[in-house]
């Protein structure tokens, strides 16, 4: 027995182990390599985290229906909804009977009652697929700008306007509609169309472009701008700088 003992003390030295499937020396500038099973274990594990990570960006994201280009709809991409929709809240503090008109905008909408649920807001848009917001929807079709409830007259400090095209005679509509609204003496306007509209957007309704430059989910080649009827200050990028 005392043999057997021994001879376990007397274990050999040992120059390296292996651990894992790891080779480990006892010389510290020779770097460890995984095993294939370690590394396949490592690349599962990586992916299921993006595989988290991506679920959680997901969760973030405001559901909507799909795009109907045929209606010219193209909706915001998430940055661009949660700045206006921060720009609107900040409006309504400031007022001390907020309410907001959604113009042709359901996606800016759709991320005021995910993010704000507490503004008022009332959605005009031609597309009735969003009536399952039931009396915060109005149908609205530009052609016939003020065919709307009369309990809707003069009735918003905020107007948030989105025209569905870029042409001068939509742009004219839609002005109408939004004179339609707005309170009097009490009017915060802002406009999401093309830059082409710069100047049309100055002469029907006094609005000037901020440096924030609006993005679409799809990409839209056309560069987007926002014009406000008031001085945002530094929110929005702030006022351009006339030329």
């Amino acid at each position: 027995m005392k043999e057997t003992i021994g001879k376990e003390l007397e274990s050999p030295s040992i120059d390296c182990a292996v651990v894992n499937g790891v080779k480990q020396d006892d010389d510290d500038d020779d770097l460890p390599t995984l095993s294939s099973q370690a590394l396949e274990a490592l690349k599962e594990f990586l992916a299921e985290q993006n595989r988290e990570a991506s679920m959680a960006e997901e969760a973030e994201e405001v559901p909507l229906v799909a795009e109907d280009w045929r209606l010219s709809q193209f909706w915001y991409d998430r940055s661009t909804a949660e700045t206006i929709a921060n720009e609107v809240f900040t409006l309504c503090e400031t007022l001390t009977s907020p309410r907001v008109s959604c113009i042709a905008c359901p996606t800016l909408f759709a991320y005021l009652k995910k993010i704000y649920p507490e503004v008022p807001a009332q959605l005009l848009e031609y597309d009735k697929r969003f009536g399952h917001y039931g009396t915060e929807f109005t149908f609205y079709d530009y052609n016939e700008p003020k065919e709307l409830p009369l309990s809707l007259k003069h009735s918003f400090p905020i107007i948030v306007a989105d025209p569905p095209y870029l042409s001068k005679e939509c742009l004219e509509k839609v002005a109408e509609t939004i004179r339609f609204l707005s309170r009097p003496g009490e009017s915060h306007v802002l406009l999401l169309t093309g830059q082409v509209q710069t100047d049309l957007a100055a002469e029907l309704l006094g609005l000037r472009p901020c440096g924030f430059r609006p993005q679409h989910s799809s990409k839209l080649g056309n560069e987007f701008r926002v014009y406000t009827s008031y001085d945002p200050g530094a929110r929005l990028d702030g006022w351009e700088k006339e030329l």
